[in-house]
């Protein structure tokens, strides 16, 4: 069971990050300097012209790892924390549960993941965003490799360097994972009109995954951009906490500077998720498969 899930994750992460990643790095950017660009197009245009194409992928490596880590764990987790849901509301462990319930059972998954999710949305969100930080004058000298960042994070504020923005992460995942399911479960329910949602094809399951991916950022998003410009941003020195830095960009930014880089990231979410859901489902069904023949 572990070991396809793994190999769903590393599929899925791999197909979600070769065709995301442009958008992820646009997001990045435009949350961390909304100032720079004006939209997508622009964000696009200027990082193509001011470093090629190699700039919509800074930061890959990280990511694929980052992507395949945290869903390794969080479709591992989520089995492991529905038999915690039932044991909770005192069914027996074959019982279907609802959508809330399995909503609430992948929030929980959420928070195992983050463990693992964060070092490296750090060293990804620092690459993305390397270029920008230098034009900005905020830091002489960038780094343009995962190892230089590593050895940087290291040098500076040691192993725990890795953990900057773990509680803006958490507040992202564990509410956002929560739409995330619920978001999936109750696409799927739509979809099933009466019938087993086992029974969908893959349209469905593709539509209901970029739903639960659309659910997760448009609730969470404010949480995202203040959790990059932490990450980001410590780079050039001591950097506020989540509350600080959240009233400060509301302050001197204005409220909308919160949803800078929403729209690339919805292109993102509603691909790459589709995609993400259909190979864990199909992956499931093929392990459900070998179980029942032993």
């Amino acid at each position: 069971a572990a070991t396809l899930l793994t190999s769903t994750a590393c599929l899925g992460g791999t197909a979600c990050v070769v065709t995301g990643q442009p958008f992820d790095t646009a997001k990045v950017k435009m949350q961390t300097f909304p100032d720079m660009y004006k939209g997508i197009v622009d964000c696009f245009v200027k990082t193509y012209k001011q470093v090629g194409f190699r700039g919509f992928y800074k930061g890959t490596t990280p990511a694929l790892v980052a992507n395949i880590a945290e869903n390794s764990v969080l479709f591992m987790c989520y089995g492991f924390c529905q038999q915690i849901v039932r044991r909770i509301v005192g069914v027996d462990r074959k019982t279907k549960l609802s959508d809330l319930q399995n909503a609430a059972a992948g929030s929980f998954a959420s928070a195992f993941a983050t463990l693992v999710l964060c070092p490296t949305e750090l060293v990804k969100c620092r690459l993305q965003a390397m270029h920008e930080m230098q034009l900005s004058g905020k830091i002489i000298q960038g780094h343009d490799t995962v190892w230089s960042v590593v050895k940087g994070v290291i040098q500076k504020d040691g192993p725990l360097g890795f953990y900057r923005g773990l509680s803006s992460t958490l507040l992202r995942e564990v509410p956002g994972y929560f739409f995330f399911f619920g978001g999936y479960e109750l696409s799927r329910t739509f979809f099933a009109s009466g019938r087993s949602k086992d029974e969908l094809g893959p349209i469905p399951l593709l539509l209901s995954g970029g739903f639960g991916g659309s659910c997760l950022w448009i609730a969470v998003y404010p949480v995202d951009c203040v959790k990059s410009r932490i990450q980001v941003l410590s780079m050039a020195g001591k950097q506020t906490g989540f509350m600080g830095t959240f009233v400060t960009v509301v302050r001197t930014e204005g409220v909308l500077a919160l949803y800078s880089g929403l729209k690339p990231t919805m292109i993102r979410a509603f691909l790459a998720n589709g995609a993400l859901f259909l190979a864990y489902e199909y992956s499931r069904k093929l392990m459900m498969k070998q179980i029942d023949s032993y």
